[in-house]
């Protein structure tokens, strides 16, 4: 019997003219349309599928691309020919097989690449790379700690490089710094921290020879006064951070001659053996442009630090995390004629209202506030603080215990302009939620620990801050499924929300919040209410979910795993602990192409077969957290490979533990902060 041939489907008038109107487009156009969808990745993943043509265009506009795993880059590098900018740090393994695919691939349109997070490429890689890709001006090799000098000599072959990034390469010496700073004289940004082989010799050359330096940081290097003169006579630093390093000391500042006057960030963080008395001789060369200075954990604020201090007129930002403070030293700094824009005392346990108070008076255009652990301020602090800086855009305030509740009614009353607001484990009710919603730009709330609001208080928030898109109610016993829908409701643009241990929270909160298509990051341990249902329920809208934490939600199982895996191909990182998912459920989630971590301790439906079909089938892993019960039943060549791979596994050996009432959990915590 012969077979009927078919007619060839004609396309309808609607069809026809769609095709015939996309065909008018200019690339120009097309591209004009792309600029303004580089926000959302997904979006021009959308835009790509429309049609063909759509499909070739968006190929040659992409200047960027970040692949899950190299071994797509052949296919990958072949679809994009335009590409300026590679981002490795999803790939935990890169051969120099690769590198040469992106030389070969890219040549002189390569300007930037990050390896930051790579591993198993030598100098010769790197050679060929910086060979092949001549206008190369940014890489960053940071966590690269098999890095060595030769490493660094292929480097320097990059004549054209302007920022280079070597953080935590501490087998690099100065013999391979010295072959930077001859090769790369072009630099503008360099940063060295923990590079702990690295010395006055080394950094003496960078100083020497990259005459563009803009931004150096020697964070941790073994450095002393023997380097710094040349550092100083850099006529373009701006940015210097010499935190941790101890072999500075006051005779090594003291005896600086040479001003840098082109300098405006300082960082002396942890130098611990600088006093007052080498601070004044640093601010005297520092110049008089700097506009941030941190100096967390180094010498005492008191009256002469402060005074030192008023030698830099143009000073904006001071940071003294963990410092001990005077009062002295605080009223000192009110009598500044400069109006500081940020100051941070995080953990400065002996601020005072006193000090505190006649600091801010002072200081009335202050928009960003840290006073977190200052543990001994009051309600006089906050009101001196909301009367007098009502510009603030963020103000940190953990662990404030003895600011009353009646203060977080003045900051809603007075701070019109907060964006951000740190009140973890304060005294805060709802009254003071209610006064707080009237910052209606607030973007990122924090109540975690605040056993005294309850969905009332929330409610609010949700009816009158629609810019909310992070939200911590980490512990709040009292907010149930009533008080989630107010902010699910009210907040569509959320995009990271914890609510642990909020042990009445439901499914009918995640069926709630399903409805933020932006949420990215969700944490909910510690919730036995909620099921796979709900799981489901967030995984089928939520297409950007990145980061899931359900430990301890007993009652999620292996259905959660399937509409996961089903529904959430963006997924990098998941905390199954404690759940009921089960060998099977595991082993779904090797669908997911971008999953990267995941923690899977105290899971009783587990079994070694079924954790070896995970670890082999989920290829893009680079970490692991397990117990260390399995790690002699497990196959050693399958450990062998993984760790070849690029993964690495943490074994661990935590007991079970029964979950503390809220307010016990609160005071232990107390008492070892005390």
């Amino acid at each position: 019997m012969e077979s009927m041939e078919l007619p060839a489907m004609k396309k309808t008038r609607t069809e026809e003219s769609l095709t015939n109107f996309f065909d008018l487009l200019s690339e120009e156009l097309v591209f004009l349309i792309l600029d303004f969808l580089n926000q959302n990745p997904f979006d021009r993943k959308s835009f790509s599928l429309v049609c063909k043509y759509f499909y070739s265009v968006e190929a040659k506009h992409r200047k960027t691309l970040k692949p899950l795993r190299s071994k797509h880059l052949t296919s990958v590098l072949s679809r994009y020919p335009n590409l300026t900018h590679i981002d490795l740090t999803l790939c935990p393994r890169v051969a120099d097989t690769s590198l040469a695919e992106i030389s070969n691939a890219c040549k002189p349109n390569l300007r930037s690449i990050d390896l930051s997070r790579s591993r198993f490429f030598s100098g010769a890689g790197l050679l060929n790379l910086v060979l092949s890709c001549e206008n190369l001006v940014e890489i960053d090799l940071s966590n690269v700690t098999e890095l060595r000098d030769s490493g660094a000599a292929a480097v320097a072959q990059a004549k054209n490089l302007e920022r280079l990034w070597l953080a935590r390469c501490k087998l690099i010496t100065d013999l391979g710094v010295g072959c930077i700073a001859v090769g790369c004289r072009k630099l503008k940004l360099i940063s060295l921290k923990w590079c702990v082989g690295v010395g006055d010799f080394g950094v003496g050359l960078i100083a020497v020879k990259c005459k563009e330096i803009r931004s150096l940081d020697l964070s941790f290097l073994p450095i002393t006064d023997e380097c710094l003169p040349s550092i100083l006579k850099l006529q373009y630093l701006e940015d210097l951070v010499l935190e941790g390093c101890f072999g500075i000391d006051d005779s090594s500042l003291e005896v600086l001659k040479c001003s840098c006057k082109s300098l405006k960030k300082l960082d002396m963080s942890s130098c611990q053996n600088i006093t007052h008395v080498g601070l004044s001789s640093l601010m005297s060369v520092a110049g008089e442009n700097l506009e941030e200075l941190t100096l967390s954990y180094v010498s005492p604020v008191t009256h002469v630090l402060a005074d030192s201090l008023r030698k830099l007129p143009m000073l904006q930002s001071v940071k003294l995390d963990g410092c001990r403070v005077t009062c002295a030293g605080l009223k000192a700094i009110g009598n500044w004629c400069v109006s500081l824009r940020e100051l941070s005392l995080s953990k400065c346990s002996d601020v005072t209202d006193d000090g505190l108070s006649s600091l801010v008076i002072k200081h009335r255009d202050l928009q960003k506030l840290d006073i977190t652990c200052c543990r001994r301020i009051t309600y006089v602090s906050i009101a001196h603080i909301t009367n007098s800086c009502s510009a603030l855009t963020s103000l940190k305030m953990e662990s404030c215990a003895l600011v009353s509740r009646e203060a977080f009614v003045l900051i809603g009353q007075r701070c019109h302009f907060l964006e951000e607001l740190d009140l973890t484990d304060n005294e805060i009710d709802d009254e003071g939620l209610k006064s707080i919603s009237r910052c209606s730009k607030l973007s990122s709330l924090k109540l975690g620990i605040c056993l005294d609001i309850t969905d009332k208080g929330v409610a609010h928030v949700g009816f009158s801050c629609s810019k909310l898109n992070e939200l911590d109610l980490y512990r709040c016993t009292n907010i149930t499924d009533t008080g989630i829908s107010a902010i699910a409701r009210g907040c569509p643009d959320l995009e990271m929300i914890n609510i642990a241990y909020c042990k009445d929270i439901s499914d009918d909160s995640l069926i709630s919040l399903s409805k933020c298509s932006r949420l990215n990051t969700f944490e909910s341990r510690g919730c036995p209410l909620i099921t796979s249902s709900g799981l489901a329920a967030i995984a089928m809208k939520c297409k950007q979910l990145v980061k899931l934490d359900i430990k301890k939600c007993s009652n999620i199982d292996d259905a959660g795993m399937i509409s996961l895996a089903y529904n959430s191909q963006n997924l990098r990182q998941i905390n199954l602990s404690y759940t009921a998912v089960t060998d099977a459920g595991l082993v779904t989630l090797a669908s997911i192409s971008c999953l990267q971590s995941f923690t899977i301790l105290h899971l009783d439906g587990l079994t070694p077969c079924g954790i070896a079909t995970a670890l082999l089938a989920c290829e893009g892993l680079t970490k692991v957290k397990l117990q260390a019960s399995f790690k002699s039943l497990l196959p050693q060549p399958l450990l062998r490979h993984l760790e070849g791979r690029g993964c690495a596994i943490q074994w661990r050996d935590k007991v079970l533990q029964a979950e503390l009432d809220p307010q016990c959990w609160k005071l232990k915590l107390e008492d070892i902060m005390y």
